[in-house]
């Protein structure tokens, strides 16, 4: 059985399968190119957000791929700048229409700041209020399931304090490299599933020597050996790309790391995101 055929089971009973294509810097004129390649490969989980200006090109590769719409697991993101319940509602609106889909299979709140102050002021009661518009939108049939991403344990206990739904999803940076273990615990014991943006890292991760030699030991190229190891920490991995060929590379993960190899890529710091650093998530805030 291919990991494209696996999937974990939200909270609330909705599946969402392991294994996801990451749409960021996919331009709009070409995302639906790689969305339908991504499906013909084998893809049913589709990762977008409003920032990547790519939900128009992402929603026409959905329903252009030629597979039932209900086999297919849609993620959008509200734009991080919205931080009122009203703008919160029209933009999952926004979303819907931009995306020419019925309804979303999950909605994030992309971050708790602004990308101009991440991890800066307080938003607090913004992000309640976004959150409520998505718990409304939950409510009414446009969403299947909710969550946030970048969140960190505070951000969480803030949208929990008034919450009617437990946040299904945090989608983090998590990476060989970079893994936040007590953040990731916590959202294990809130039965918050964790989505692995950027697993396979940037920059000089991929020329790390240590993981070069483990991936060689394994037989596997290091991008599989960093989707495999963001799989086995229970996340779903979405790594990135538009290309078909890395898209069958990067699905063909089913080796078992070893636990020993586990503890080791667990306690791997190696943060060197190269042309990425300039981007708020990897600055080192």
């Amino acid at each position: 059985m291919s990991i494209l055929d696996e999937s974990y089971v939200l909270s609330n009973g909705a599946e969402i399968p392991k294994l996801g294509l990451g749409t960021w810097f996919i331009d709009d004129d070409k995302a639906a190119a790689a969305v339908r390649a991504a499906i013909e490969i084998g893809y049913r989980n589709i990762d977008t957000a409003q920032a990547y200006g790519n939900e128009r090109g992402v929603g026409d590769g959905v329903r252009t791929a030629g597979v039932p719409r209900e086999e297919l697991f849609v993620s959008t993101k509200l734009a991080a700048e919205i931080k009122d319940h009203d703008a919160a509602a029209a933009a999952v609106d926004g979303s819907l229409k931009a995306l020419g889909l019925e309804y979303i299979d999950l909605m994030l709140i992309h971050s708790p700041q602004p990308w101009n102050d991440f991890r800066g002021g307080d938003y607090a009661e913004g992000n309640r209020a976004a959150w409520r518009a998505l718990e409304a939108a939950h409510q009414a049939g446009k969403i299947r399931a909710i969550g946030v991403s970048n969140f960190q344990q505070h951000d969480l206990e803030n949208i929990l304090q008034g919450a009617t739904v437990v946040p299904h999803v945090n989608q983090l940076l998590v990476h060989a490299g970079n893994t936040p273990s007590e953040l990731l615990d916590y959202c294990e014991n809130k039965q918050i599933l964790v989505e692995a943006y950027s697993p396979i890292a940037h920059g000089a991760i991929l020329q790390n020597t240590e993981i070069q030699a483990m991936a060689d030991k394994y037989g596997v190229s290091v991008p599989q050996l960093c989707i495999r190891y963001t799989l086995q920490l229970g996340t779903v991995s979405l790594p990135k790309t538009a290309n078909p060929e890395h898209m069958r590379s990067n699905a063909q993960v089913d080796f078992e790391i070893s636990s020993d190899d586990m503890d080791a890529l667990r306690g791997l710091r190696d943060v060197d995101y190269g042309e990425h650093s300039t981007f708020p998530v990897y600055s080192g805030k």
